[in-house]
């Protein structure tokens, strides 16, 4: 059984760490999961004055539930050493989890664990800092199932189309959107393999962003085909997209009263020595409450 704390990742806002006004705002949201931008969001001229603001924000606002995340530069840039290093001495009590920007090899994400490990020793951190990572890059698909096991810290992995399609070669009309003239869903191996990977290591997937924030039908069905691969939840890059990513990931009041009827009416059968039961013309067993407890899982995590 994993001992990794069990976060709601339904949507994954994003925030520029420049924006005093923006970190408000995403402390206020109802999104389950804010990160606080130090990479694209944020200017290079920026970057620095930046951290001390998301330190600040991280320590003086009031973030709810939310799970509190930093997503940091890259290791080949000159400020991902000190990204680390400041936000964890400035707002590490504050800290659940740092996202990692493009790495290409499993080495890349042992570099933060590394730093993170001699952080919270040296400050006599109580509470593990989590890592999450986007898989940006094709060496990074190629490579992600090594990625996922590297370090008992991982707990997500999320899927960068952006970049991806960057570093693939690809033909967007719209990052996250239209697939011009492709059969199907372009991004479908890649979302496949990603959440494939993160299951069998224990942890989660989410999708990425989705450009158009005006267009909700869009991004509802980005959201579905995500939902439907096995992945928790999607970003958010703007807060009207908070709302949607909350409906399309959580299991409806019936859904969930039905898994618990059907659970309920399973263990009694168990208990009268039976490997199955009828609920409502649909035959349950063990394989089919194995169904069941995932969504009595998500009830639980998201208090539905």
């Amino acid at each position: 059984m994993s001992t990794r704390p069990q976060r709601a990742r339904r949507s994954q806002l994003s925030v520029p760490g420049s924006s005093e006004k923006m970190l408000q705002k995403g402390a206020e949201s109802q999104a389950d999961h804010v990160f606080c931008d130090l990479e694209d969001a944020v200017a290079p001229s920026a970057k620095v004055e930046a951290r001390g603001k998301i330190a600040w924000a991280l320590n003086n606002l009031d973030w709810g539930r939310k799970t509190r995340c930093v997503r940091i530069n890259d290791v080949t840039t000159e400020w991902c050493h000190g990204d680390i290093i400041e936000i964890v001495e400035k707002a590490g009590t504050n800290l659940d989890t740092i996202m990692l920007t493009k790495p290409y090899t499993a080495a890349d994400v042992l570099f933060l664990d590394r730093m993170l490990t001699q952080l919270e020793k040296k400050l006599k951190l109580d509470r593990r800092i989590g890592i999450e990572v986007l898989i940006e890059e094709v060496q990074a698909l190629q490579n992600v199932e090594a990625i996922a096991t590297c370090t008992d810290r991982m707990e997500c992995l999320v899927f960068g189309m952006g970049d991806y399609s960057g570093s693939q070669g690809i033909d967007t009309k719209d990052i996250g959107g239209e697939s011009g003239n492709y059969p199907g869903d372009i991004f479908h191996f890649a979302r496949f393999r990603i959440t494939m990977a993160a299951r069998a290591a224990g942890i989660d997937a989410v999708d990425g962003p989705y450009a158009n924030f005006r267009n909700e039908a869009g991004y509802r069905q980005e959201a579905l085909r995500a939902r439907s691969l096995g992945m928790v939840g999607k970003w958010a890059i703007h807060p009207s997209q908070v709302a949607p990513a909350l409906d399309v990931f959580s299991p409806d009041a019936a859904e969930v009263a039905r898994a618990r009827k059907m659970e309920q009416a399973y263990r009694e059968a168990e208990a009268r020595g039976l490997g199955a039961v009828q609920v409502d013309g649909v035959m349950i067993d063990v394989a089919v409450l194995r169904l069941v407890r995932n969504t009595l899982k998500k009830a639980e995590l998201y208090g539905l």
